[in-house]
């Protein structure tokens, strides 16, 4: 599927895409990995929320680190970059809108913290994606990474979607090849979310 396929197919998903997340699940579990107690590091306060959607994983980032969050969303779909804007508004956060793909992103100054649920499932070099993420975030920055891994479920999803799916030790050695450093993983504990993805948080080295 191309580029411009995907984000049309988002477009049209997008009125129905924020409850669907809620309902399934996503949101709370965006919020159980984030507010994590094993990963004690602070969060830095400038955001890049790559491939935002509605913005589910900004809008927990924002619940947990509060409205002095400098949230940039980032998404080629226009519909979803509403949408998620709007979801970020709630919490008295004016956020930087980038309707493009990460490779075409030229931030100003570089990101503490990135962000990024199922991303690298939609791209063709999951390690050359990660690199350029890399490129974006300063030293000792932050990734939160969020990956499909290999489950029946996510066959169900392939149908609609034709995304592709990753076992652990594969994530890992394309976050080492792009230039970061794995410093935990997590497990989501339950629902949905716990069949079909995967945590992990990299530094930037």
């Amino acid at each position: 599927m191309s580029t411009a396929e995907l984000s049309q197919k988002y477009d049209r998903a997008a009125p129905a895409w924020g409850d669907k997340m809620r309902l399934l699940g996503y949101h709370d579990a965006y919020l159980g990995f984030l507010a994590d107690s094993a990963f004690r590091s602070p969060g830095g306060t400038r955001v890049l929320d790559i491939g935002c959607g509605t913005g589910a994983f900004a809008d927990a980032w924002a619940a947990i680190h509060g409205p002095e969050q400098e949230i940039t969303l980032l998404d080629p779909s226009p519909e979803m970059l509403r949408r998620a804007d709007a979801t970020l508004a709630k919490r008295g956060i004016n956020t930087s809108r980038a309707e493009c793909l990460l490779e075409d992103h030229a931030p100003g100054q570089l990101y503490d913290t990135m962000l990024a649920a199922h991303v690298i499932e939609h791209v063709d070099d999951p390690a050359a994606t990660l690199a350029e993420m890399r490129k974006r975030v300063s030293p000792g920055g932050r990734l939160w990474l969020v990956v499909s891994k290999p489950h029946w479920c996510n066959a169900i999803i392939w149908l609609q979607w034709r995304h592709r799916s990753f076992r652990p030790e594969a994530v890992r050695n394309h976050l080492e090849h792009a230039g970061w450093t794995l410093e935990r993983e997590y497990a989501f504990p339950s629902g949905p979310p716990s069949r079909t993805s995967r945590g992990y948080v990299a530094i930037a080295i």
